[in-house]
This record gives structure tokens, sequence and C-alpha cells, in this order.
């Protein structure tokens, strides 16, 4: 695998974390740095982590792996979208700025699950791993931490509208991962 087709698979892999960091930027009353080292670590730790597990699981549950990954994937997006929007259309003034376990851990297993079957992948094409994994993690972060701060600067002034905007492209990203593993969509 060359350096170029990793770097896309990185950001590839990538846009859904930083689809949810901008959707988590919007709730952020007061962004310091160190929100976007959470939402960085998270992100790219969970989009290193997978396919590193995949690898390791290999060719033998690769089809148990493969026939199940969009299922979770959409079913999380969709219940995180859903959430968003409810919050949205809320009158409460109160904003879910919480970064902790309970609140990210959910968020970076729904935006890595493809990374999983990506590592299935990089067994069969015997990708130096370790390497490719801390490479998708580091650009994983990267984007997950500017995508918080562009989100932050957009919510500011249109918390609401964005925050149900952001809620609507989660659920449509789970609803192409769901499409695509179905064959709807190339």
């Amino acid at each position: 695998m060359s350096f170029l087709e990793l770097f896309l698979l990185a950001v590839g892999l990538s846009m859904d974390a930083f689809a949810v960091s901008v959707c988590k930027g919007l709730s952020v009353r007061r962004l310091q740095l160190r929100h976007a080292c959470i939402v960085g670590a998270y992100f790219g730790s969970f989009q290193a982590l997978m396919p590193l597990i995949g690898f390791v699981l290999g060719v033998q549950f690769q089809r148990y792996i493969v026939s199940i990954d969009h299922w979770i994937a959409f079913v999380l997006l969709a219940l995180i979208g859903s959430n968003m929007i409810l919050e949205s259309r809320s009158d409460a003034d109160e904003l879910n700025d919480s970064f902790s376990f309970r609140t990210m851990l959910p968020l970076a297993v729904a935006t890595s699950i493809d990374a999983l079957a990506v590592g299935v992948t990089f067994a069969f094409l015997q990708v130096h791993i370790l390497p490719a994994v801390l490479f998708i993690g580091c650009t994983t972060f990267l984007l997950s931490a500017g995508g918080l701060k562009i989100g932050h600067v957009f919510g500011v002034r249109y918390k609401a509208r964005a925050e149900m905007v952001g809620g609507v492209v989660l659920i449509l990203i789970g609803c192409k991962i769901l499409l695509e593993h179905l064959g709807y969509l190339p």
C-alpha cells in the first residue's frame, strides 16, 4: 500500500469522526484546548485500535464482522443523530457539552466500526500494521480536533439549526454506511 493510498484511506476513515466532532463542537459553550485533545484522543485512538483489532482477527472472522458492521454503525449513528435532533427542538438551554467517558465512548465506537473491516483487509494486503494504524490515528486526531473548532465557531450563532443539521448528517452517514454495505450505493 502506497503512502498516498494510506493517506486517502486515513482521511476517508476520519470523515465520520470529523462530522461528529463538528456536531460536538456545536454544544460547547467555551471551547478549550483540552476539549480538542479529548475529542482527538477518543476518535484517533479508536480509529487506530479498530483496524488493529480487525488485523488480529484476520481471515477467520471476516464474514461475521463484514455482515454486521454496517448495522452497528447505522443504529449507533441513528440513535445519536435522533437525540441531537430532539435536543435541537427542546426549549431547554442546557447543552450537552460533556466530554465524559459515557458521552464520548459511543461516539468513538460508532465512528470507527468501518475501520474494523479495514483492519481485516490489511491482513490480506500484508500491510505493516503498526505504522498504518498510527498514521490513521494521528490523521483522525487532527481532523477531529479541527472539526470541533469548526463546529464551535459555526454553532455559536446557529446552535439549534446547526444541531438539527448535525443530527440529520449523523443519520445520513449511518444510512450511507448501511446502503453501501447492502449494495445500493457504490
